[in-house]
């Protein structure tokens, strides 16, 4: 299916809307980072919600909700009940609903899977790691601030385009251009994958597999 296609459809009114599995308390709290409104929706800063929508949207689970400031899904991947969570801070004041989200739900910081864009990687790759630091990246720094823990895992897609940027901030928040686009649901789709080892298998095992090495970058921040 296209890029565009998928999209169109993914936001399509009454997607999403199918009833989601019976509900069991969550064992994993996985989140998606970016910002919320139209303004910011197919900006590379909101991979972390695209991989969120189109995981909800295969696995029939319904962001349905608000909840400790973000908007929520409640439903099983890979067999383990999970809660999907998008903040609706800003991605700066991401690390608020998700403590809020982990102390409500009983889960420890281990149980968290971030899920975020990581300028630091070539465009099209992916990386999982079982822990680290925010590597610069204010979502992520908002994250470990708040939960008082880097112990969590994270999957971070690469969005570098592999020339000079003059200013970071506004790269991030600027739309897809059509040949990403063209690029953008092997990435999702990719990641998705990603989601569902981490928790069938776990990070490690699933590293094995998705890590795709960054050209010139072997630097673990």
């Amino acid at each position: 299916m296209a890029a565009w296609r998928w999209l169109e459809r993914l936001w399509a009114p009454g997607t999403g809307s199918g009833l989601s599995p019976a509900r069991r308390d969550p064992e994993h709290l996985i989140v998606g980072l970016g910002n919320p409104g139209a303004k910011y929706e197919l900006t590379p800063h909101n991979l972390g919600f695209l991989t969120l929508d189109r995981l909800a949207e295969e696995e029939g689970i319904r962001f349905g909700r608000r909840e400790a400031g973000a908007l929520v899904g409640q439903g099983e991947v890979s067999g383990k009940p999970v809660l999907l969570a998008k903040p609706l801070s800003f991605m700066n004041r991401s690390g608020g609903p998700v403590k809020a989200l982990l102390d409500k739900h009983e889960l420890g910081a281990g149980q968290l899977l971030l899920v975020y864009d990581e300028l630091a990687l070539p465009w099209g790759s992916l990386r999982i790691r079982e822990r680290g630091s925010a590597g610069g990246h204010k979502g992520v720094k908002s994250v470990i601030g708040s939960v008082r823990s880097s112990g969590f895992p994270r999957l971070r897609l690469g969005i570098d385009p592999g020339h000079p940027i003059d200013d970071g901030a506004a790269f991030v928040l600027r739309s897809f251009r059509r040949s990403e686009m063209n690029e953008l649901e092997g990435l999702i789709g990719c990641a998705v994958d990603a989601v569902r080892s981490i928790l069938s298998e776990g990070a490690s095992k699933a590293m094995s597999v998705f890590n795709r090495r960054a050209q010139g970058s072997t630097e673990e921040k």
